[in-house]
């Protein structure tokens, strides 16, 4: 492994309990499965075995992520660290397809428009009502954010804008003052950084996919441009 001026590495949570059932998740809070539970230790095995320490674990407000760092470190016998935790890494929310699966969907809507909205980056799902219960300014956990920055349905684009400006002021400031970071997320969430880092474009991100509980290393110069990125284990990756 070559000595980076510095790094970081990204990892999607594991295997969750709405992946059995291929049911769309987004702002969902689903626990982990078993499986994901193990992936995590796997993970955590992995990264321990190739001396990776970090300073800092940064999540989402998702409970699918705390377990995965837990699960990790916990495997990894790795000392204690701070966990930040924000809404900005959650999951691309899904609008009114949260909780429905695929065959659900397409019927619908058609398989056609139901893609754009899957796979694509410009629009967005159907929106919840303003006071369908399962809007995020009725949870608790985010009570302290400003209702109009909380979505209703997002596109991967618009999900890109909200996740970015924690990335730039938080994670890449932190890695420039040398914290070396964990960043457990979400398979769009993730999308949308690589898009960002890697300068992937619009009709290439459309077919990238993060595998779960695979940790991505980034590589930085000491202008936080991407000089090398490294799988340290890719499994087939499974939709959120």
């Amino acid at each position: 492994m070559s000595t980076p001026g510095y790094q970081l590495v990204l990892l999607r949570h594991g295997h969750s309990e709405w992946n059995i059932s291929n049911r769309f998740t987004g702002w969902t809070d689903i626990e982990l499965t078993e499986e994901g539970l193990n992936e995590a230790e796997a993970c955590g095995r992995l990264l321990a075995q190739k001396g990776y320490q970090f300073d800092e674990v940064h999540l989402s407000m998702l409970k699918r992520t705390e377990q995965t760092a837990e699960s990790l470190l916990q495997a990894a016998e790795h000392e204690a660290i701070p966990f930040v935790r924000h809404w900005r890494l959650n999951e691309r929310h899904y609008g009114r397809l949260q909780g429905m699966n695929k065959t659900e969907i397409f019927a619908q809507w058609g398989e056609h428009q139901s893609r754009l909205w899957w796979r694509g980056y410009h629009e967005p799902p159907p929106a919840l009502e303003h006071d369908d219960p399962r809007h995020p300014r009725f949870e608790p956990s985010y009570q302290a954010v400003n209702p109009a920055l909380l979505p209703r349905s997002e596109s991967l684009q618009q999900c890109q804008q909200r996740t970015l400006p924690y990335w730039e002021e938080e994670i890449t400031a932190r890695v420039q003052e040398g914290k070396r970071l964990l960043v457990v997320s979400h398979g769009n969430t993730l999308r949308a950084i690589r898009m960002h880092v890697e300068k992937i474009s619009v009709e290439a991100i459309e077919t990238v996919e993060i595998p779960s509980a695979a940790p991505l290393v980034y590589r930085f110069n000491t202008e936080m441009e991407l000089v090398e990125m490294e799988w340290l284990d890719k499994p087939e990756p499974t939709r959120e």
